[in-house]
């Protein structure tokens, strides 16, 4: 089902590429594309030699949204959504924004034409977005009478002033990627973002892994953190970790040298 909805690649330098391949419906999410966007970033997370992410949409948009007419065949509707695995904080459909986040690599999301709804969460949860200045966002499930609920609390106090938040989530307006990014919803736009987003995986990727997976394992834990001795501690761990690991002593020994260095995938 998984290539049904979602292709995942990943290349000889350890850069995947996750792409929607439900182009006729803009990429909408119906329960396949729920399954199959959780099943990569699980396949994703568990793969050591995966260096960074690209997700990204097939066709004209990065994802449109809920497909709500694909759910009302169903006996549940869109409460399948809401299941929850024992012991997993996130149910079904936050998982396909939160769980971007448990990807130890760097997640980068493409943004072109539509990024509606929970499209938008989904970008949300990567740790970098690029889109197109023309691109089309939106927190768009006010215009159902409903409240953003895809794992949007765990990613956009990162991103925005609550006021700013609130007036985007209250009134469903749609902002360019050019507005997105001066907003701070888009890290940046291109003309093409997705040949930026793999240009900058490109270069994440000949980074140490371990320092790569150990920063973004800081920011998110420590980001919003209001225990400062809490967050400094961590910086420690994480830090003693690195010091004197084969990776970190190819970074020490290429950046004295010259020369690329070699790492080797983390364990």
């Amino acid at each position: 089902m998984g290539e049904d909805r979602v292709r995942v690649r990943i290349a000889d330098n350890g850069v995947a590429t996750a792409t929607m391949v439900r182009s006729d419906k803009h990429n909408a999410l119906d329960q396949a594309m729920f399954e199959a966007l959780v099943a990569a970033a699980e396949q994703l997370a568990g793969d050591p030699k995966v260096r960074a992410v690209v997700l990204h949409g097939e066709g004209k948009s990065f994802c449109s949204g809920l497909d709500v007419a694909s759910f009302m065949g169903g006996q549940r509707g869109t409460s399948v959504l809401l299941d929850r695995d024992e012991g997993r904080a996130a149910n079904l459909a936050q998982r396909v924004s939160y769980d971007w986040s448990l990807v130890p690599a760097p997640v980068i999301a493409a943004i072109h034409g539509n990024c509606f709804g929970g499209g938008l969460q989904i970008a949300l949860g990567a740790d970098i977005r690029i889109a197109a200045p023309d691109a089309k966002l939106s927190i768009m499930e006010i215009k159902w009478g409903l409240i953003p609920d895809m794992g949007i609390t765990q990613a956009l106090p990162r991103l925005l002033p609550i006021d700013v938040a609130k007036e985007l989530t209250f009134t469903g307006r749609i902002v360019s990627g050019s507005e997105g990014t001066e907003l701070g919803l888009v890290t940046r736009t291109a003309e093409d973002p997705l040949a930026a987003a793999l240009e900058l995986a490109d270069e994440i990727a000949t980074k140490s892994p371990d320092a790569i997976r150990a920063a973004k394992l800081l920011y998110n834990e420590t980001w919003l953190s209001n225990d400062p001795a809490a967050a400094l501690d961590r910086e420690s761990v994480l830090q003693t970790g690195l010091i004197g690991s084969p990776n970190q002593i190819a970074a020490v020994v290429a950046g004295m040298s010259g020369e690329k260095p070699v790492f080797v995938d983390p364990v």
